[in-house]
């Protein structure tokens, strides 16, 4: 019998108020994502919160039921009652199409969409039979949609479901990554209502049997081009609710906090990571009093936290020597691998247009190979390649990593023991203890098993043991086959390049938060849950409360032990938490 806690490995409780103001940048026009401004959204949403909770007063339950009664009257005046629906239907007919219009305005074409064009033409035709009514006052039409928005539920639901049918037809409904967005900010509204962190973590903890422990994963946003917080609300700020949670609060022998780790504060701030460099030239980090230092060593805060698709690499120069204490440590470090809608919100650096680590094939003279070009310009589709699984072969494979030290500071190459471009170095980071969080992503996991052609995604199946072999041809275990990096880049799939990653490296681990709310991924979960290597590398997580927007947490947790066999669940929940943790 495992006596061993459940331990969920990836959950968030930071607040509405640690986001930018300007979460919107980039998803919507300039102008509109001044208008989505995040902490007038949670103020709203409070005060609607707290309209509500003041419908349970003595005074709003008994109009409630005076309302109740005249209900009741009416249900028993036939032709009156009539009247009243008759009235509903004309109000909700004449607001659908005030609705429809509203949102048809911000359609670029839409009389050239057939679908938009066909409704504008049954409003005329009904307008021209008397059938509708034509109502030019701006406020007279708020006015309608406020009635039958407040009052009229069977008409607001149905004007909703018509509007949407209609824009999905015409194929102008927000695309994927803007519904998440609007999602994000519903849920940072409903835990907006939460003051403190500790609020926040009690109301996941309910959800979980007694002595569940939680990896928490703070976020700085701070670098995301996103705007200002407040001085209150600030990334040191919200540490120190962490750092005074795991001290003294009620929940401190069940929170496991990691600490948030990011590449430019380190120049923007004298105490935030601070490195003894007299020791490099034996190979060991030590910190000098400094932030990283007071909250791994002092406040024993459990592991490091990473969020590239903020806009750096994982193998950042800044962050080397920190992954070189990190490893001789064991301690692990949880990165987001994963397409999402928090990434870097500014413009495009024109240092990012090339991959600085790998090559594409460019010529047909020597040299065959330059820089792997990175053509994206959108913010969510560049924010992939820092995201990208195969950035963490450059820490974990020596001769990726000895490409990258070979260009870093003089104290960088003493650290690691640079021997020049054609020698090992003496100290690598093949054994970096790393979790990937998200497994890629369900659309990966789809892709995989789609992938019936394309012999990389099918190296899983071929060499159980290896995976893809990314660096090297079967006849060439010499020079870096820079044709398989660059084909594994663009065209494999992320959950065989993350797999292969467990296989080859005994520290690499991935975790399933977020991506259980989808049930289409248990079989595949199954089956490397029962692998004998790969299924002692997934991580139990479900990415609490960002995945809320899918489903409850005690949702996703009975879902996911109903699709799992006991031993299964123990293996992923308790065993491998315990080591990637504590190992």
């Amino acid at each position: 019998m495992n006596d061993k806690p459940i331990i969920n490995c990836h959950t968030h409780i930071f607040k509405g108020e640690h986001v930018p103001p300007y979460l919107a940048k980039t998803f919507v026009p300039r102008w509109l994502s001044f208008v989505l401004y995040t902490p007038l959204i949670l103020k709203l949403y409070k005060i609607s919160v707290r309209n509500k909770s003041e419908k349970y007063t003595g005074e709003a339950r008994q109009k409630k039921r005076n309302l109740t009664l005249f209900y009741i009257w009416l249900q028993h005046r036939k032709v009156l009652s009539g009247f009243f629906k008759l009235i509903k239907i004309i109000l909700t007919i004449h607001v659908l199409f005030i609705v429809f219009n509203w949102l048809a305005s911000f359609t670029a074409t839409p009389s050239q969409n057939i679908i938009l064009k066909y409704i504008l033409k049954l409003e005329s035709w009904m307008k021209e039979w008397y059938l509708l009514l034509t109502i030019t006052n701006l406020y007279v039409k708020i006015l309608l949609v406020v009635i039958v928005g407040l009052f009229i539920k069977n008409g607001r639901n149905f004007i909703i479901f018509v509007i949407t049918k209609a824009f999905k037809l015409a194929g102008v409904l927000p695309g994927k990554m803007t519904k998440d967005l609007i999602s994000r900010y519903l849920l940072l509204g409903r835990f907006a209502l939460y003051k403190d962190q500790d609020r926040i973590f009690g109301a996941l903890k309910e959800q979980y049997a007694p002595k569940t422990k939680f990896i928490v994963l703070p976020m700085d946003m701070e670098y995301m081009d996103a705007g200002d917080l407040k001085p209150e609300n600030t990334y040191r700020h919200q540490m120190q609710e962490l750092a005074d949670m795991k001290a003294n609060g009620v929940n401190k022998d069940l929170i496991l906090p990691f600490v948030f780790v990011e590449p430019r504060r380190i120049p923007d701030e004298d105490d935030y990571l601070v490195y003894d460099k007299t020791e490099f030239h034996k190979g060991k980090v030590m910190l000098k009093d400094c932030f990283i230092k007071t909250y791994i060593e002092v406040n024993k805060f459990n592991g490091f936290k990473i969020y590239p698709a903020l806009g750096y690499y994982p193998f950042d120069e800044a962050i080397l020597p920190l992954w070189k204490y990190a490893a001789d440590k064991k301690i692990p470090i949880m990165t987001h691998c994963i397409k999402g809608t928090i990434f870097y919100r500014g413009n495009k650096k024109t240092d990012w247009d090339k991959h600085p680590i790998f090559k594409e094939y460019a010529r047909t003279t020597d040299p065959k190979y330059d820089e792997l070009l990175l053509p994206e310009s959108k913010n969510k589709d560049f924010s992939l390649n820092f995201t990208h699984p195969l950035n963490y072969l450059v820490l974990l494979k020596e001769e990726l990593l000895r490409i990258k030290v070979s260009t870093s500071s003089k104290d960088v190459q003493t650290l690691f023991g640079y021997n020049g471009p054609d020698k090992p170095m003496d100290r690598n980071l093949s054994h970096l203890k790393i979790c990937l969080a998200h497994f890629g992503g369900e659309d990966q996991w789809e892709k995989y098993l789609e992938k019936d052609r394309f012999h990389y995604s099918n190296a899983l199946i071929k060499k159980t043991d290896h995976g893809i072999e990314f660096l090297y041809t079967d006849d060439n275990k010499k020079d870096i086959s820079w044709t398989k990096l660059e084909n594994c880049w663009k065209k494999v799939d992320w959950y065989s390049i993350i797999c292969s990653m467990m296989l080859q490296h005994k520290n690499v681990y991935a975790d399933i938060s977020y991506i259980l709310h989808d049930k289409d991924i248990f079989d595949l979960l199954k089956q490397t849950i029962n692998h004998p290597v790969l299924g002692q590398k997934v991580l139990f997580g479900t990415d609490f409360y960002v995945v809320r927007n899918h489903k409850a947490e005690k949702n996703l947790v009975v879902q996911t032990q109903g699709n799992l066999t006991p031993d299964e669940f123990a293996q992923i929940a308790q065993l491998n938490p315990n080591n990637y943790l504590y190992n």
